[in-house]
C-alpha cells in the first residue's frame, strides 16, 4: 500500500468514471473524456436560435469541425461549434468560438495519441503528464494512457507552475486556500511547495492564469482524484502561451 502522509483530508470517493460519449458532429467525432460526460438529453442546436457572434477561436474550430474556413461565424458555424460545445459539457453552450471551447477542441484532438512527442517520460509506473504548451493534462502507465487529455490552466507570468519530475505529497478533498482569500481548492494533490493539482469552481479560463496551480474543471479534477494517490508521479515541461517560462 502507499503511505499516507500525516494530515491528509478526506480519501478516496466514489465519483465520475469518465465513461466516453461519441457524438458526430458535422462528420467529426467528438469524444467526451474524464469528468466531461455531455449534458444528458441535450437537444441538438439548430440555425434559428443559434445567434452568437465570431469567437477569437473561430478559425481553429472550423477547421477542427471541417466547416469553410473563413474566421466569420455563420448560422451553420454556430449549430457545429454548440453542438461540440453540448457533448464536452462546456457551458455556456452558446455556439461561441471561446477559449474554453478552444482547449477542449485541442484536448480532445491530444486523445488518439497525446504523447506522440514523447515529452512526458514512458515509466511502467503512473505518471501525470503536464503540457504547458498545449495546456493538456493526461495520465499514462508505460505507454497506455489512462486518463484521458484534459484542458487544464497553468502558471501566469511570473507565478510559472514549476517544471520537471514531482511527486504528490498531500492531498486535501474540500481545501481552502491560506494564502489566497480562502478561494476553495476542491481535490488538491499537492506536489511542489503549495502548488497543487485542483478544480475550480468559477471558469477555468477567468483570468490570465493561475498562481502556479494546475487549475482543472471541477469534474476532471474529481476524476483525477479517484484516480491518483499520495507518492504518484508528475512531469511537467514546456512553457504557458503568454508567459516567459
Amino acid at each position: 500500500m502507499r503511505r499516507k502522509k500525516t494530515g491528509e483530508r478526506g480519501s478516496k470517493r466514489t465519483g465520475i468514471a469518465g465513461a466516453a460519449a461519441v457524438a458526430l458532429l458535422t462528420g467529426v467525432v467528438a469524444v467526451a473524456g474524464p469528468g466531461s460526460a455531455p449534458a444528458a438529453g441535450a437537444a441538438p442546436a439548430r440555425a434559428d436560435d443559434c445567434t452568437a457572434g465570431t469567437g477569437p477561436y473561430q478559425r481553429a474550430l472550423e477547421e477542427y469541425l471541417k466547416r469553410p474556413v473563413d474566421g466569420v461565424q455563420s448560422p451553420a458555424d454556430c449549430v457545429a461549434i454548440r453542438n461540440f460545445q453540448a457533448v464536452n459539457d462546456i457551458q455556456p453552450t452558446d455556439g461561441y468560438a471561446n477559449l474554453m471551447t478552444y482547449r477542449t477542441m485541442v484536448a480532445v484532438k491530444a486523445r488518439a495519441n497525446p504523447n506522440a512527442a514523447g515529452e512526458c517520460p514512458v515509466r511502467d509506473y503512473r505518471v501525470t503528464c503536464i503540457d504547458l504548451d498545449r495546456q493538456l493534462l493526461w495520465v499514462q502507465r508505460g505507454r497506455s494512457v489512462v486518463f484521458n487529455p484534459v484542458p487544464i490552466r497553468t502558471g501566469r507570468d511570473s507565478e510559472e507552475t514549476r517544471l520537471g519530475w514531482h511527486t504528490i505529497y498531500w492531498r486535501s478533498r474540500d481545501h481552502v486556500s491560506t494564502v489566497y482569500d480562502d478561494a476553495p481548492m476542491p481535490y488538491a494533490q499537492f506536489f511542489n511547495e503549495g502548488q497543487a493539482l485542483h478544480g475550480r469552481l468559477d471558469d477555468l479560463y477567468d483570468g490570465g492564469g493561475s498562481a502556479g496551480c494546475v487549475n482543472l474543471k471541477l469534474a476532471d479534477a474529481a476524476a483525477l482524484w479517484d484516480l491518483l494517490d499520495i507518492d504518484d508521479a508528475l512531469y511537467i515541461w514546456g512553457v504557458k502561451p503568454g508567459t516567459e517560462g
